[in-house]
């Protein structure tokens, strides 16, 4: 700041006296003003400075402690999500069945019992039978199975030979014309085979088929025999 302080004018009729004492007590007036200025100018720089914290080379700068780190890695838990089913293609779950499936066992296995059939023989010679469905029959074989049977058989008439079973069998009796190799059951106890014709209340048995009609009276005519029941293998009978 400038301040330009002018003197009296004396032209204008002043004292000369007077006027160094005004100079000098002007001047004081503007010292002072002068000072009043400069002190109002220092104020502001001092309250910034006030403010201002001094550096000082021996105060030490004040340290972040940075937060400890864990070196050790910690393991990643690795979650696995269930794949979702695939579904079968045409025909695989056939082929797993196959493939689940046990091996056939190729170990040779112990063949079936063959099946058994009641058989006849008429003294020596074996004759092929062909017997009845019936209640009748199927007791017959139930005896032949439990053990053979043998039967002796007598003459009678001339056209049949009969013999006593040892023990009743069912029967259902119609009245029946016989032919030579007819089997019946009579009176209940009684096997009759015939190789000649005769007309009665009987219960079929079965019939021969082989030997024909003729052979059948060389067998039968000529007196007693006796005949078996027995069972065997059916390839066996058939032979």
């Amino acid at each position: 700041m400038n301040i330009i302080l002018t003197g009296p004018d004396i032209s204008r009729g002043g004292s000369p006296g007077r006027a160094p004492a005004r100079r000098a007590k002007r001047t004081r007036a503007a010292r002072a003003l002068l000072l009043l200025l400069a002190a109002l100018q220092l104020l502001p720089a001092a309250g910034c400075s006030a403010n201002a914290r001094p550096a000082d080379a021996n105060t030490p700068e004040p340290t972040v402690q940075a937060a400890p780190q864990n070196t050790e890695e910690e393991p990643m838990q690795e979650t696995i999500s269930p794949l979702p089913a695939e579904e079968p293609l045409p025909g695989e779950d056939e082929q797993q069945v196959r493939q689940d499936a046990p091996a056939p066992d190729t170990e040779e296995q112990p063949a079936a019992a063959a099946q058994e059939v009641l058989t006849l023989t008429i003294g020596d010679t074996p004759v092929r039978v062909e017997w009845e469905d019936n209640a009748s029959a199927a007791a017959l074989t139930a005896l032949a199975q439990e053990a053979p049977l043998e039967i002796q058989m007598s003459m009678y008439g001339g056209f049949e030979q009969v013999g006593t079973i040892g023990q009743a069998l069912p029967r259902s009796d119609v009245q029946t014309t016989t032919a030579a190799g007819d089997i019946v059951l009579y009176a209940g106890d009684q096997i009759v085979i015939f190789y000649g014709s005769n007309t009665w209340a009987y219960t079929r048995l079965g019939r021969i088929t082989d030997p024909d009609a003729e052979a059948l009276a060389e067998l039968l005519g000529h007196g007693a025999v006796r005949i078996t029941l027995r069972m065997e293998p059916e390839a066996d009978a058939e032979n």
